[in-house]
């Protein structure tokens, strides 16, 4: 009877048989980084649509006719992101001017204005975050495949001075080494570039809206300032 011959991968092989250098500096350290650009993008996929759904319903709530008082002590009890912590911040500095007698609400306007430019700072921080290890990646995985490329490379000749042989068997690993570290590096770059510009668009789009709400939110309270000056 005889045995099937054992198969064996081979970019397993690659990885195996590759020089140290190659093998753990290159090409374990970009596997770990794709696998840490692909967790990012899952979580910031699972963080923009929860915002935009968060950004559609509040903004149904605000002009759906509720009063402003109702809709404040709603969102008040619980932590709240996005549209919805801009417009609790600029509610409790609203109604800190007027429930205190000393401050003055010649400048409430400004303070409004000021507390929702923070807020709206922060928000984009929270949507950026981690968003400059897809641009790290992107930037550095090609160079760093590109080093393991060189070492490959050197890895050929060496082999050729030392068996005084210049047959593809001799030069043929190095070689292969050498091509893989590159392909390893644009697979980790690739992805990290591609998903960076997509989601500095989407964090574009979202602070858009935050201070187009804003702005509008603004000129309402400023309304109601002017009626009770």
């Amino acid at each position: 009877m005889e045995v099937a011959p054992v198969t064996t991968n081979p970019f397993f092989s690659l990885f195996v048989q590759a020089h140290w250098v190659v093998n753990w500096a290159v090409m374990l350290g970009l596997g770990l980084a794709s696998v840490w650009v692909w967790a990012i993008v899952i979580d910031k996929f699972m963080l923009y649509a929860r915002t935009r759904r968060a950004m559609d319903a509040f903004e149904q709530a605000f002009w759906s006719g509720q009063s402003l008082e109702e809709l404040y002590r709603s969102l008040s009890e619980r932590p709240v992101h996005s549209m919805a912590a801009l417009f609790v911040a600029a509610m409790r500095e609203w109604k800190r001017s007027f429930e205190n007698p000393s401050r003055s609400v010649a400048g409430l306007q400004a303070r409004i204005e000021k507390v929702m430019d923070v807020t709206i700072a922060r928000e984009i921080e929270r949507l950026e975050r981690r968003l400059l290890v897809l641009a790290t990646v992107g930037s550095a995985g090609p160079f760093v495949g590109l080093f393991g490329t060189v070492w490959g490379i050197m890895t050929s000749f060496q082999s050729i001075a030392v068996s005084k042989n210049t047959s593809l068997a001799v030069v043929a690993p190095g070689i292969a080494e050498a091509l893989f570290a590159t392909a390893i590096g644009l697979v980790a770059a690739i992805p990290a570039t591609i998903f960076y510009n997509k989601f500095i668009s989407d964090v574009n789009r979202q602070a858009q809206r935050l201070e187009g709400f804003a702005d509008e939110f603004s000129a309402i309270l400023s309304r109601q300032i002017d009626e009770r000056a």
